[in-house]
C-alpha cells in the first residue's frame, strides 16, 4: 500500500487530508509541523511516497520543510504537494521553485486534492 504524509498544525485539516488519502488507498501518517515532518520522514525513509504539507506552521513552516527535504538525499522521488491559504501567484512560485510538485490552496475538495495526486502520479 502506497505511504502519505500528511502534514498541517490543524488537527481538523490533518484528519480531512487523512481520510481523503485513506479513502484513495494510502497509509497515512501525520505530523503537526515541518519539524515532526522531518523526524517522520528520517524514521519511514522513502517509504513514503507522497507529502502534503501546509505553509503556515510553527516551529518549522511548510517552505522551509520543502527545502529541507530536498537538500537530503534519498527524498527526491517523494511528491510534496503544498495544501495553503497562501494565494498569491508569488508565493505558489516560491513553494514549487523550493521543491514543491504542486500547488492546492484552501479551502479544497477531495476532487481537488485526488486531480493534484493524478496530476503529479501518486493516483492512478
Amino acid at each position: 500500500m502506497a505511504r502519505a504524509l500528511v502534514v498541517d498544525d490543524s488537527r481538523a485539516t490533518r484528519m480531512i487530508l487523512s481520510k481523503t488519502l485513506s479513502e484513495s488507498g494510502f497509509e497515512v501518517a501525520t505530523a503537526g509541523n515541518g519539524q515532526e515532518a522531518l523526524a517522520v520522514m528520517e524514521r519511514e525513509g522513502p517509504a513514503i511516497e507522497v507529502v502534503l504539507v501546509d505553509w503556515n506552521m510553527p516551529v518549522m513552516n511548510g517552505l522551509e520543510f520543502v527545502q529541507s527535504l530536498r537538500a537530503r538525499p534519498g527524498f527526491a522521488a517523494v511528491r510534496v504537494v503544498m495544501v495553503t491559504t497562501e494565494t498569491e501567484i508569488e508565493q505558489m512560485q516560491r513553494a514549487l521553485e523550493a521543491g514543491a510538485d504542486e500547488y492546492i490552496m484552501k479551502p479544497f475538495t477531495r476532487d481537488m486534492v485526488e486531480e493534484k495526486l493524478r496530476m503529479i502520479g501518486a493516483l492512478a
